[in-house]
């Protein structure tokens, strides 16, 4: 009986199960992020943090096993050199599963497993956030000691601190992208994912830049068309929501414009 058992043996052999996860282990290692089912990114999620763990100290023994669990020198290299200096000062959670939805043919549940640290558009948007709120905490300490010397001087801070922070908060809120015909929440998520949370930054994004951003996230994704989205956030931008529906409505209608 398997009491207490909760390893999911996803339907093969021990062996075939060991040497799958090896492969999508590497594969991880070396291109960062994958896309598999959740079922298998679980599972390697088990299997290789552990071992991540481990490349954080380079000694000989460590090498030694990793290398007698992945079996491929490439990804060891790649570990105990690129992957170790990111994860150093990290003290786990090493990986990110990213939910997309069910794909085509045996309807099942996929995602993309990623290393968290080289996500480098994630990074940059959490360091702008904490700039962005060091800034306004600054800026209001300033005016409270300004407004001890002088009135006037005090309300023009205070105003110039509205007009600072007004922005960033709106950026950090971002838009709901799935007001636009054609995005649903899976793309909305992908398009945030890289740097894309408002509708005035969709308006001003190349049609081929956000193709390719739908190309990368996989053949599921790649059968929808972008070329009015950038059209659609412009209205949607500047608060158009009779002509952007007249424009939806012409879509979904066929009719092209």
């Amino acid at each position: 009986m398997r009491h207490g058992k909760k390893d999911n043996h996803l339907g093969r052999t021990h062996s075939h199960r060991e040497a799958m996860l090896q492969n999508l282990a590497s594969s991880l290692i070396l291109h960062k992020r994958i896309e598999t089912t959740v079922a298998k990114a679980k599972e390697l999620r088990k299997f290789v943090e552990p071992i991540l763990t481990r490349a954080k100290d380079d000694t000989y023994q460590n090498r030694r096993m990793v290398f007698q669990t992945l079996t491929n020198k490439e990804t060891v290299k790649e570990l105990f050199g690129t992957v170790a200096d990111k994860i150093a000062s990290r003290p786990g959670g090493y990986t990110r599963i990213i939910k997309l939805g069910s794909r085509l043919g045996d309807n099942a549940e996929t995602c993309l497993i990623e290393l968290v640290d080289f996500n480098e558009v994630l990074i940059a948007a959490a360091a702008e956030k904490a700039s962005a709120a060091t800034k306004t905490r600054r800026s209001r300490r300033g005016a409270s000691r300004q407004a001890a010397e002088t009135e006037p001087a005090a309300t023009v801070e205070a105003a110039e601190v509205i007009e600072e922070t007004a922005a960033p908060a709106t950026e950090a809120s971002g838009d709901d992208l799935t007001k636009i015909e054609g995005v649903g929440p899976k793309i909305a998520e992908l398009l945030n994912n890289a740097g894309i949370t408002t509708f005035a930054q969709l308006a001003d994004a190349q049609d081929e830049a956000v193709q390719q951003i739908l190309v990368e996230a996989g053949p599921r994704f790649n059968v929808h068309d972008a070329t009015t989205w950038n059209e659609q956030a412009a209205l949607a931008r500047d608060g158009k929501w009779d002509e952007l529906k007249e424009l939806q409505d012409r879509l979904k209608g066929g009719k092209e414009e």
